[in-house]
């Protein structure tokens, strides 16, 4: 969400014209994140945020985008794309696809409390339940296979005991997707991203779920240990605040009860997902790309929560 791509006032009137938005009125930039460009549009008939997407492939687009509209129509608190006057849901604007999502109320918090990590619970779970049968699937574009990959090219900026800690547990994650337990997960259109930053609150209610620009189909239960690890965690040591996780977890199981493998697998989903953010952070950080307003952040974090996640057995799920 870094400014990677500028974009000119007259373009975008002309580009809005395109959809039943209003007026230009006010454009700012978002300075928070680091995968797509993202703006603040004010216009006549709303308050929009505007998203260019600058890595992201087409197919990618087309799924995140159909999936947003999905969860809007089905009543969740999601930003569905602005049907433009052509019936499609982006168009090029400064040389990237574009789209416009109402822009939501309320506020992100830093330090959630109980009742937020239940609501955001309950809403993940109503989110895969909203998702299911959404047509023309997409893996994970940030699975096991892109951590791999992504691996490969940090090889040189990482310390032994880093390289060490990676391997092993890339090993232990590739042995795992390969076995029957990983086989039995239900599986379906994710999130896969829903941190603090990727919701908002008017006090205790949750108004907003968004930044679905790393979606794509998994176990349910990976989505579900990514917000934990986000959401349930003291941030100084990564360690569970076990009133926050229990919050959550009663908040998902009162939509959707896991199964018994799914039980099982917990444990290891959880270090799945550290290993994920992991990997993703420790490239923006070492192979960064030019942006305006680009802030990385600190991949230590991430690497605190999959060592702890390593040492622990837990299976509150």
């Amino acid at each position: 969400m870094a400014v990677f791509t500028t974009v000119e006032l007259q373009p975008l009137r002309l580009w809005l014209k395109g959809c039943d938005a209003g007026e230009l009125l006010h454009l700012e930039g978002i300075a928070s994140g680091i995968e797509n460009t993202n703006y603040f549009v004010d216009t006549t008939s709303g308050r929009w945020v505007l998203t260019l997407f600058e890595r992201m492939r087409a197919e990618q687009i087309d799924f995140c985008l159909r999936l947003m509209r999905r969860l809007s129509d089905a009543g969740l608190p999601c930003p569905g794309p602005v049907v433009r006057r052509d019936g499609s849901l982006q168009a090029i604007l400064a040389g990237r696809p574009a789209a416009l999502v109402r822009r939501l109320p309320g506020r992100s918090v830093d330090h959630p409390n109980v009742a937020q990590c239940e609501a955001i619970g309950q809403t993940l779970a109503h989110l895969h339940r909203a998702a299911q049968g959404l047509s023309r699937p997409l893996p994970n574009p940030r699975g096991l296979h892109w951590c791999t990959q992504t691996a490969d090219g940090l090889a040189g900026h990482l310390q032994a005991s880093q390289a060490h800690l990676l391997a092993d547990e890339l090993a232990t994650q590739q042995a795992f997707a390969a076995s029957a337990l990983f086989g039995a997960l239900p599986r379906g259109p994710v999130h896969a991203d829903l941190f603090r930053d990727n919701a908002l609150f008017e006090q205790n209610r949750l108004s907003g779920v968004f930044d679905f620009y790393f979606a794509g189909t998994d176990t349910w239960l990976f989505d579900l240990a990514v917000t934990c690890n986000d959401w349930c965690i003291e941030d100084a040591s990564g360690a569970f605040d076990m009133a926050r996780l229990q919050a959550l977890l009663a908040g998902y199981r009162s939509v959707r009860e896991p199964l018994p493998e799914e039980r099982q697998a917990w444990p290891t989903l959880l270090r799945a997902a550290a290993l994920r953010f992991w990997i993703s952070r420790l490239a923006d950080w070492h192979l960064p790309r030019p942006a305006h307003l680009l802030a990385p952040k600190d991949p230590a974090h991430f690497e605190r929560i999959l060592t702890l996640r390593r040492q622990s057995s837990t299976r509150t799920l």
